[in-house]
């Protein structure tokens, strides 16, 4: 591998990326079809400057094949439910082949009744949902997509977790070479962040979390050991309460306190559901696609004229540059990387 060392940041390029972290995968026991499919989100997000959904995601997703709790090489099993649901068992595997098998006839079943739902079940979950989104995107059809976690966060007016940071994704199909998408969780930051924060020793903002025994704290440490807090409040709380019952009793699945529950002390990645819907803007449009195209531009160009940013231009502008020059990743998260690969 080509990797320049430059003081405390190594140089990749993004195919190095894929290439280290199917490696890592491979190495640690994961069969190539689940190591791609895992590889490509780590590599989407190490180019799009997500820090803590990129490299830094690795040694997790090894702790995650290590624990015993997941199988390594399951075939995702796709059922055609109905007119407008598609099921993926991934068989207490990665989520995210599953995802890639299951998408193309969640797409298809959208342009045929208008809306559509996929729910993944029995997954390991880890990663960002923009990648997937995207997926679907590029496919011409909006799409909708959550899952919950584990319960490491309050609910409004909570002193102990009993919510998972619940992310939530949407995006849009638009011209040109990118959709409009946001992606965020419904805790005040998501978990991977808050653990940046603490190797940095970097004290959090207020609102981000509690202590052990439910007191505010600016440690990220206390609030790890403790517990998160959703942004906004109880309109946080509620929409993150929604979460855990679309991803997870609509669909027939784990709690994000029964996902930790199933953890049991290993500390795996998240084990539950995941609900995608996807939408079709002809048949839901009414047919006009073109009319309605130019109302949502319409609304893209109000942000511009007030110099707002839309969500996800940040992470096109990053991928750009990402895609010319590379990435840098810390010294000791490469280091470490490797250390797992020996």
């Amino acid at each position: 591998m080509s990797a320049l060392d430059a003081g405390d940041t190594v140089a990749l390029s993004v195919d190095e990326v894929f290439a280290l972290s199917r490696r890592i995968l491979t190495g640690a026991g994961l069969s190539l079809p689940h190591a791609e499919a895992v590889a490509r989100v780590i590599t989407a997000g190490e180019r799009d400057e997500c820090a803590s959904h990129g490299l830094f995601r690795l040694p997790g997703c090894v702790q995650t094949i290590q624990s015993g709790k997941m199988s390594l090489d399951a075939e995702p099993v796709i059922t055609d439910v109905s007119p407008a649901l598609v099921r993926a068992d991934a068989k207490l595997a990665y989520s995210l082949l599953a995802f890639e098998r299951a998408a193309p006839l969640l797409a298809r079943k959208a342009k045929t009744v208008g809306v559509a739902a996929l729910a993944i079940n029995n997954c390991f979950h880890f990663s960002a949902l923009w990648p997937e989104i995207e997926h679907l995107t590029d496919m011409g059809v909006a799409a909708l997509a959550m899952t919950p976690s584990h319960a490491w966060v309050a609910p409004a007016g909570g002193h102990k977790g009993l919510l998972g940071t619940n992310p939530i994704a949407f995006g849009w199909p638009r011209p040109g070479p990118h959709p409009y998408v946001f992606d965020f969780a419904t805790s005040a930051i998501a978990r991977g962040d808050m653990a940046l924060h603490d190797i940095a020793d970097k004290p959090i903002p207020d609102g981000w979390g509690i202590d052990a025994d439910g007191r505010p704290t600016n440690s990220a440490r206390a609030a790890l050991d403790g517990a998160m807090l959703t942004f906004g409040g109880h309109k946080g709380s509620a929409l993150s309460t929604m979460i855990e019952l679309m991803a997870g009793p609509l669909i027939g699945d784990l709690t994000s306190r029964e996902s930790m529950a199933f953890d049991d002390g290993s500390r795996a990645a998240p084990m539950h559901g995941e609900l995608i819907l996807a939408f079709d803007p002809a048949i839901m449009g009414g047919g006009d696609v073109e009319a309605q195209a130019a109302r949502a531009e319409a609304l893209f160009a109000g942000f511009s004229a007030q110099g707002a940013r839309l969500p996800s231009e940040r992470r096109y502008a990053a991928r750009a540059r990402s895609l010319a020059h590379g990435v840098r990743t810390p010294q000791v998260l490469y280091d470490r990387i490797l250390a797992l690969g020996a």
